[in-house]
């Protein structure tokens, strides 16, 4: 365990790293579109994935840089988080602070996607009425399956029957990660891949425009 000062000086550390690359005309176009971050650097993801690899996994260092409402700490705080020590409460705290896409792709895939109880928790997490619970768990659905994780006859119905509920709602964000893990799905296995488009098939009859945009293009990413 690392004591107070030692984590202060490391962050920092980091803190001063980040000023080194700060990208202003990125900054600048991101805040336009919305990411209102206290501080944002504008640093591309492979920056700072370079700059996390200069410093050991420590849950407390992690766990300071999460708390800054700074985009490169949390986005860096998902690559130095041990996680034996990240358990579910914390997850899920970690969610409720999520208000971007990018940190949630990111920290499914640099954290959430390796926990030992990724399986445990993402049907939980798809079926959550909040609308950053259920992007991590579809997103955290397509990690796994990409991974090889195969469902059940019961699991795969659950998650099905979920995903295409989902992607008949009103929230872009929640749509766009449930095409994803049915994308994953489908290009498991044949049967799998019938089974989605048997239900596409059905779903595109739609009368809203969104619904039958994302069949259209999960059809072409399954049918390539």
């Amino acid at each position: 365990m690392i004591n107070n000062t030692d984590v202060h000086e490391i962050v920092k550390d980091i803190k001063s790293k980040f000023r080194l690359y700060m990208n202003g005309p990125v900054s600048q176009s991101m805040r336009e579109k919305g990411m209102d971050y206290k501080v944002n650097f504008g640093i591309e993801y492979p920056r700072i994935k370079e700059i996390a690899a200069g410093y050991e996994k420590s849950h407390e260092v992690a766990q300071e840089l999460w708390k800054d409402n700074i985009r490169e700490c949390k986005i860096l705080a998902g690559l130095l988080q041990p996680v034996d020590t990240f358990y579910p409460e914390i997850a899920e705290i970690w969610i409720e602070g999520m208000h971007y896409p990018e940190l949630a792709e990111y920290t499914v895939m640099n954290l959430f996607q390796n926990l030992p109880y990724a399986s445990e928790v993402v049907f939980r997490w798809m079926a959550d009425e909040r609308e950053y619970f259920q992007t991590c768990g579809y997103l955290l659905m397509a990690r796994l399956l990409m991974k090889g994780m195969q469902l059940n006859e019961r699991a795969q119905s659950e998650f099905l029957d979920q995903a295409f509920t989902a992607l008949e709602g009103d929230e872009s964000l929640v749509q766009r990660a449930a095409s994803v893990a049915l994308r994953k799905f489908a290009l498991q296995s044949r049967d799998n891949k019938r089974v989605v488009s048997k239900q596409l098939g059905v779903m595109a009859k739609s009368d809203k425009p969104s619904v039958r945009a994302w069949i259209e293009k999960i059809r072409n990413d399954i049918d390539y």
